[in-house]
């Protein structure tokens, strides 16, 4: 009678050291999920007060889109097209450049971008996308594979995390940037010019710096015969 027993015990024994198992897998995965993909140093998680908003245009390859990978992440929102955005919205309509004088706007209302190919800019519906502060970035060299090393086409991440270092939250850039094996070099590329920036007091003076920067970047290119900056014109699409 004792052997029907015994078998019976190691039997949900093994019940219950499978299912144990099944359980710390979907814990692992859910930390997995939400770990930086570049650095396991199991740094905080800044706090976010405010929305970080995209529409999606749903050009790019799913693969390659640093706006489709933060919303796996859950450190994006996804907005219908005619669905209004009081934050700043970055958009080639923009008048002025984003400057640390938005920062209050940015605490209040969030940031948004617009995820569509730099292929098809000129068909992107951009009046479809309400926002009463409408933005542009200065100058800014991309640092994503596709792009890398060309002005101003930035992926969505670059994009925000820009915004995000210009107006006081250098720290929730590198938190956005390092969710990619590449996104710190978006930093080393750009770090004197985006401290430049963040030290400015509004749009007009983020454009002279701008505008001394690329004098000064020129000038020195041409005496160690360096090309000019690559156009920014380009078929490439955006990730």
């Amino acid at each position: 009678m004792s052997k029907p027993v015994r078998y019976q015990n190691k039997k949900n024994h093994k019940r219950r050291k499978y299912h144990h198992d099944d359980k710390l897998n979907s814990l692992m995965n859910k930390v997995s999920l939400h770990s930086d993909d570049s650095d396991n140093e199991g740094s905080n998680i800044p706090e976010i007060n405010f929305p970080i908003a995209m529409w999606d245009m749903e050009h790019c390859d799913p693969k390659k889109c640093s706006g489709r990978k933060l919303a796996k992440f859950g450190l994006i929102k996804t907005l219908k097209l005619g669905q209004k955005f009081n934050g700043i919205v970055l958009t080639p309509v923009g008048e002025k450049c984003v400057s640390p004088a938005d920062a209050e706007i940015i605490q209040t209302n969030g940031i948004a971008v617009v995820d569509c190919s730099w292929a098809k800019i000129d068909s992107t519906p951009f009046e479809k996308m309400k926002t009463p502060n409408p933005r542009l970035l200065p100058f800014l060299v991309a640092a994503n594979p596709i792009n890398y090393g060309k002005p101003c086409q930035l992926s969505c991440v670059e994009a925000i995390a820009s915004v995000l270092f210009i107006t006081g939250s250098s720290d929730l850039a590198e938190y956005y940037l390092n969710k990619f094996k590449w996104g710190r070099g978006f930093l080393s590329l750009n770090d004197e010019i985006l401290n430049r920036y963040a030290s400015c007091s509004n749009g007009a003076e983020i454009i002279e710096v701008q505008n001394d920067y690329l004098q000064a970047s020129q000038k020195s290119r041409a005496e160690k015969g360096m090309p000019e900056y690559p156009s920014s014109s380009s078929a490439d699409e955006s990730d």
